[in-house]
């Protein structure tokens, strides 16, 4: 079955960076668009970033935009999450998202803490 596992989470102070990865298993990860929401404490779940198939397009959410790069690497089955210049509102758990014959697939998530 499809399996989302997210990781690379933790504490970073803030202006720092983190990277996350998602490594996916039970589908063609090749063939599937990836992408990333966060949730914080008390908000609704919103984009972060957005990735296609073979990694040749990528959208962000606008406050993302130049600080945050999203890639895939299909030959690992993992998709990743480059933060940089980290805020203190940006803590939130973030997960990976994959749609797969028209059925949403989610990450357990990794927290991400921007705090000093």
């Amino acid at each position: 079955q499809v399996q989302l596992v997210e990781s690379g989470g933790g504490l970073v102070q803030p202006g720092g960076s983190l990277r996350l990865s998602c490594a996916a298993s039970g589908f063609t990860f090749s063939m599937y668009a990836m992408s990333w929401y966060r949730q914080a404490l008390g908000k609704e779940r919103e984009l972060v970033a957005v990735i296609s198939s073979a990694g040749g397009s990528k959208n962000y959410a606008d406050s993302m935009k130049g600080r945050f790069t999203i890639s895939k690497d299909n030959a690992k089955n993992t998709v990743y999450l480059q933060m940089n210049s980290l805020k203190p509102e940006e803590t939130a758990v973030y997960y990976c998202r994959a749609v797969v014959a028209n059925r949403e697939y989610w990450g357990q998530g990794t927290q991400v803490t921007v705090s000093s």
